[in-house]
């Protein structure tokens, strides 16, 4: 039983949710394959060589994977496909737009974001905005999956020591899109899907002004920052920040949802985290509903007083 694993990284390093995508991975077979398909990608493949769990590492090098498109990387993950029973990728940006790809070149079905495996061929993913589960079993030779990286355990980055093969016969480029430029703000904070404490805010912010109100609490708590859709929509800030159904997946030690009413499409991207804490000023919101702790106060009395209580603490 062959286990193929397409990594997300940088060229450089190996992204955190193909850890947790290699989580599930192990709880199909021993037999893991890392593809590392890039441009001048040799260290992300010495990364992945590292990788606990991981049997051989598959090392793709050419210019047209250089940005990991998907029009370029599906027919190479196809191709690696040969002899597998499953395909697996993370259920981020870059899994989603990958893999219904691949399963479509190699017509098979595909089973997405998945939250639990039962068996080799039979899985548990979320439906209705995750308000119900579904328990569903592919019947094709090869399973073609993308993984919901919150609900499985990371494998560890280091203590492996896979052998790392060069992928021959590579696919001619395709040629059907180009990569134009790269827009990614820079923050020393955590990054969002990996963060131990996330600080959410709502339209009850008011502005793009007042949303930089968070800013502090968060440098204090080590914090990285979400935003729900309707912030999002109303320009306080850019949609790499928007969590829920739409925007990303966290589960975080703590979460705070500050200003966030609780629309069930927001739930969807953060009820699995391990303590949320609510800030409304509305007493019937429905975050409170799955909050762990809720407090009913304006934000802008809480937040200055939330941060002095830390600076007491230091």
């Amino acid at each position: 039983m062959g286990i193929l694993v397409i990594a997300e990284h940088d060229n450089h390093s190996i992204k955190a949710a193909t850890l947790n995508t290699l989580g599930a991975a192990v709880q199909l077979g021993a037999d893991l394959t890392l593809l590392v398909a890039g441009s001048d990608c040799r260290a992300a493949a010495a990364a992945g060589a590292r990788i606990a769990g991981v049997s051989r590492v598959l090392h793709a090098d050419a210019p047209h994977y250089e940005h990991g498109l998907a029009e370029e990387l599906a027919p190479l993950v196809a191709a690696c496909c040969s002899g597998m029973t499953h395909a697996l990728a993370p259920a981020n940006t870059f899994g989603k737009n990958l893999m219904p790809r691949v399963a479509a070149l190699l017509d098979v079905g595909m089973v997405a974001d998945i939250v639990g495996i039962e068996t080799t061929a039979t899985f548990v993913r979320p439906i209705y905005a995750g308000n119900a589960l579904a328990t569903v079993q592919s019947k094709d030779a090869l399973k073609v999956i993308t993984v919901r990286a919150t609900n499985f355990d990371a494998v560890a980055a280091d203590g492996g020591t896979a052998a790392v093969e060069t992928a021959d016969n590579l696919p001619e480029p395709v040629g059907l899109s180009g990569f134009v430029s790269l827009e990614s703000p820079a923050s020393e904070r955590p990054e969002l899907t990996s963060a131990k404490v996330i600080l959410s805010g709502g339209r009850g912010f008011g502005s793009g002004e007042n949303f930089h109100l968070l800013e502090d609490l968060a440098d204090k708590l080590g914090a990285a920052i979400g935003a729900s859709r309707a912030a999002v929509d109303a320009g306080y800030v850019s949609n790499d920040y928007q969590v829920g159904q739409t925007g990303k997946i966290v589960a975080p030690d703590l979460y705070i949802a500050i200003g966030i009413s609780g629309a069930i499409q927001h739930l969807a991207g953060m009820k699995e985290s391990k303590v949320i804490v609510a800030i409304n000023k509305d007493e019937e919101a429905p975050i409170f509903e799955v909050a762990d702790y809720g407090l009913v106060a304006d934000l802008f009395e809480a937040l200055p007083e939330l941060s002095a209580e830390l600076d007491k603490l230091e």
